[in-house]
């Protein structure tokens, strides 16, 4: 795409850079794209998403009229009725199977059908979490539902009609467990809209207690949906999360320096910020609410914003944020990466994802891992063949230092060598130090000599004259009686006029 030409372009005078521009909805709406919706906003992607829908099933209706009149062709120019209805039905399975090839068959399509039962049963022991994990779940569901149900008494009847409301639509959803996992999606995506439109309109309820109100909302309900929907087994999603965790243990090699990451590790303060940046985008799998996940990921950016202006005594920019969040996760190589970014876009509440810091972070992320997915020689700065050698494991970046050496020459001879280069700089350092502090000594002398200077003349050119102290005057209102030369105070006279 000429986006990614672009940024190609820029590559080559930075290691990674990306438009802010490219962040938004392509369809120009001003909210935040994604990739997992093809670069729409969850709305748009809706919009776009509805009229496929709407498309795909006016084309099977197409599809089974031509069929009928086929059809009814052939029963009339042919007496094999059963041959005819045979071979057009057998057509029309051809089509709906060409067009479902997008869908991932379910686990139960890998089975004969002798051997089905003993591989369920198999899945079933394979799949099945120890008692202490489903013990653990349901204290955590039992707990988020009684903090839930104490949330909405604050809310009164619209408290009592969301609560409603959410145990319908768990209702409804335990009865589309068969559904793919995008009609799931669907569903809870306009349960958010709906909720969120009632208390608007029907309760009249204010704007920041509807935000608050489906954040908890979004709890509930995701926490006890959460086993049914993440890294569902109908789709790819552990497919991907181990492509990703493959090619990113192929990237092991890859240094700050090549990303041009304005990273200092070598600054205590930095390497914590470091540290907890790793561990907020790996503690994002723990949790089992969206919103909960997003807020690992901005803790997780506020972090690196932190390392890079502790490093450059300066704010961040955009183009210093993404390639670092590049670096921390190949550095953290967070378990189902993938699994988790499907999760939040799937069923996190869609205003969350398009507006905010948690928006504009997490659309960063997922910018992140399509470069690690796309990472090659050239947004590295490297060469093709260094490039290659890297990703064999042939050689590494820190081997390439050695090279000078012939084989044979001794650990201790590479070491000394080494510490002689870093005293010859060290000397020049040292050196330059010197004449610097030199300089500055000049030049405090010659402002000190200056400014004495300015001071003679201007003296000289308006000498002080130092006048005699002249007598005070006595205070007009002195109680000083003696020395008060005034007349007499004005008797007030009565006038008999």
């Amino acid at each position: 795409s000429s986006g990614r030409r672009k940024m190609n372009l820029k590559s080559e005078r930075r290691g990674i850079h990306v438009d802010q521009s490219e962040l938004l909805c392509k369809k120009g709406c001003g909210y935040y794209g994604n990739p997992a919706w093809q670069g729409f906003c969850s709305k748009c992607w809706r919009e776009e998403y509805h009229k496929a829908r709407q498309k795909q099933i006016q084309e099977d209706w197409e599809l089974a009229e031509r069929l009928q009149r086929e059809e009814e062709e052939a029963y009339a120019s042919s007496q094999s009725t059963q041959g005819a209805q045979s071979l057009t039905f057998s057509k029309f399975e051809e089509k709906k199977t060409n067009e479902k090839t997008r869908k991932v068959t379910t686990v139960k399509k890998f089975f004969t059908a002798s051997s089905r039962a003993g591989a369920k049963k198999e899945i079933q022991e394979a799949k099945a979490p120890s008692p202490s994990i489903h013990r653990q779940a349901s204290i955590e569901t039992d707990r988020v539902s009684k903090e839930f149900i104490e949330f909405i008494r604050t809310y009164q009847k619209p408290g009592q009609d969301i609560y409603k409301q959410c145990k319908l639509f768990l209702d409804t959803m335990s009865h589309k467990r068969d559904l793919s996992i995008e009609e799931q999606s669907e569903c809870a995506q306009d349960f958010y809209q709906n909720v969120a439109d009632r208390l608007q309109t029907r309760w009249k309820v204010p704007p920041e207690k509807v935000e608050k109100a489906m954040d908890e909302v979004e709890k509930y309900i995701m926490t006890r949906q959460y086993k049914y929907v993440f890294c569902p087994e109908t789709t790819d999603d552990e497919k991907k999360d181990l492509a990703v965790q493959k090619r990113i243990r192929a990237l092991h090699w890859v240094t700050p320096q090549m990303l041009c990451v304005p990273v200092s590790e070598e600054i205590p303060e930095v390497s914590d910020m470091v540290v907890k940046a790793i561990t907020d985008i790996i503690e994002m799998d723990s949790k089992r609410v969206p919103r909960d996940k997003l807020a690992c990921i901005t803790k997780c950016s506020k972090h690196i914003f932190n390392a890079i202006k502790i490093t450059k005594n300066e704010p961040a920019s955009a183009d210093d944020f993404l390639p670092t969040l590049i670096y921390i996760v190949l550095k953290g190589n967070p378990p189902r990466l993938q699994s988790n970014i499907q999760y939040i876009t799937r069923f996190c509440n869609p205003s969350r994802l398009m507006t905010g810091e948690d928006g504009y972070y997490f659309t960063n992320l997922c910018c992140a891992v399509a470069f690690i997915e796309k990472l090659d020689a050239q947004s590295l700065n490297l060469s093709q063949e260094d490039f290659d050698r890297f990703m064999t494991g042939q050689t590494s970046p820190k081997k390439q230092e050695s090279d000078s050496f012939s084989p044979d020459v001794c650990l201790g001879v590479k070491q000394m060598c080494k510490s002689l280069d870093l005293l010859s700089q060290l000397n020049e350092r040292q050196e330059r130090i010197v004449s610097e502090a030199k300089k500055l000594e000049k030049d405090l002398i010659d402002w000190t000599d200056g400014i004495t200077k300015e001071v003679e003349d201007i003296v000289e050119k308006y000498p002080l004259e130092i006048k005699p102290k002249s007598q005070a005057l006595a205070a007009i209102d002195s109680e000083n009686v003696e020395n008060d030369k005034l007349p007499p105070p004005l008797q007030p006279q009565v006038y008999a006029g």
